[in-house]
């Protein structure tokens, strides 16, 4: 017999919990969208530069990890592409696959908009290395943990 998912509403401070977390998300989201508009970049845009900054990828798992079609990938790709910020080579392990990858430029405003968020400055840099600490292993374990797909 199949186990039932789990039906209980959840208690008032799981509640104020997720709310939190929402005001959390909100506000990096509009800290993020302000520091990529610094840099004349589109939230998009700007999410893709620091994607590749990390790696290269090849346009498909770009897409997967933006969410979004392959399609609308490839029109951000040639707009930061026209820019010098990213650039499409072959990958060494398969040729038929082309990989994104960000240039020297787009390395270093993918660190400019890292380095320019607010509430990276603000907000956490308020809070004390041990809370930090204990925030970031709290998120891991949630992020680690769960899979909502």
């Amino acid at each position: 017999m199949a186990t039932a998912p789990n039906t209980r509403r959840p208690d008032a401070l799981t509640l104020e919990v997720v709310e939190l977390i929402g005001d959390v998300v909100a506000r990096f989201h509009e800290d993020y969208e302000a520091a990529a508009a610094e840099h004349a970049l589109t939230g998009a845009q700007a999410r893709l530069l620091s994607l590749l900054s990390l790696e290269p990828l090849p346009m498909r798992k770009l897409a997967q990890k933006l969410k979004c079609e392959p399609s609308n990938v490839t029109g951000i790709m040639d707009r930061l592409e026209a820019r010098g910020l990213v650039e499409r080579r072959p990958d060494p392990s398969d040729r038929r696959v082309k990989l994104a990858a960000a240039t020297q430029k787009g390395r270093q405003v993918a660190q400019e908009l890292r380095e320019g968020l607010r509430f990276a400055r603000e907000p956490l840099a308020a809070l004390s290395e041990e809370e930090r600490l204990a925030l970031r292993d709290l998120l891991r374990r949630m992020v680690n943990e769960h899979s909502w797909n």
